[in-house]
Formats: C-alpha cells, sequence, structure tokens
C-alpha cells in the first residue's frame, strides 16, 4: 500500500491538463493501486491523476459498489439534472450544492487496456463528472 499526497486548491498542477495514456502498464496499475488506496484512506469516493500530481487521464471511483479504475474516460452522453452536496479531497473542508446530470455513460480504458462503457447514475454520475473535470483543470467551487 503506498499512499500518495493529495494536491489541494492552490497547486496550480489541478489547473492544468492530463494527458492520455497510451499504454496500460505496470507503472499505471500501480498508480492506479495507489491512487485506490489514497481514496480509501482520505475517504473519498473518487480520485484522479493530478490530484495526486500526475498528469495523466486516469481516474478512480468507488461509490460503494466496489472500485472502478477509468483510463483516458471520455463522457458519451448525460441525461438528465440532480442538485446534491458535493465535496473534493483537493478542496478540504468545502461543501455545496452542485448541478450535474442524474445519468452519464462514459467509455474508458480498463486495467487491461480493453475498451468500456459505463452507464452511471445518481452518486455514480456525479463522480463519473467530477473526476473528468479534474482531467481538464476544473474544480467543483469553479461551477458554484
Amino acid at each position: 500500500m503506498a499512499l500518495r499526497n493529495i494536491r489541494t486548491e492552490g497547486d496550480p498542477i489541478l489547473r492544468k491538463q492530463a494527458r492520455e495514456i497510451t499504454e496500460v502498464n505496470l507503472r499505471i496499475k500501480e498508480l492506479a493501486r495507489d491512487m485506490l488506496d489514497t481514496m480509501y484512506h482520505a475517504e473519498g469516493v473518487g480520485l484522479a491523476g493530478p490530484q495526486v500530481g500526475i498528469l495523466r487521464r486516469i481516474v478512480v471511483i468507488d461509490v460503494g459498489e466496489g472500485p472502478i479504475v477509468m483510463i483516458n474516460p471520455e463522457i458519451l452522453e448525460t441525461n438528465g439534472s440532480q442538485v446534491g452536496p458535493e465535496g473534493c479531497l483537493s478542496v478540504p473542508d468545502v461543501t455545496e450544492e452542485v448541478e450535474r446530470p442524474n445519468e452519464v455513460k462514459a467509455q474508458y480504458l480498463d486495467l487491461q487496456g480493453k475498451k468500456q462503457e459505463l452507464v452511471g447514475n445518481e452518486l455514480l454520475a456525479r463522480a463519473i463528472c467530477h473526476e473528468v473535470e479534474h482531467l481538464d483543470g476544473v474544480l467543483f467551487i469553479d461551477k458554484l
């Protein structure tokens, strides 16, 4: 288990665009494990590469249904709307109401490098949107 330092608001890396991952190799798999360990240790439901200082397009999510690792995630479709409380490990002690889609269809590579699609609803949809935005240098507080 390797814990990574979580970058917080004000760190310029959080505002940068993450680069695509071109090969799912052992280093990426180790990064994913470290990110999951870090997320669970911090009691979060999602974490993106830039939040641990890595400008790569990788996110990990667990909304209570088991871990999801998404490499190069893309949101293909959104439906509906929900407003609910949202926080961020990179913006500690701040929770605000944020509007998000109620359903999200995303495409990504898994840890075997295979293309996957996932439809997330409610909290999972919120988490996918939140983490994918991190890859583009956007924080949830920008939506307030």
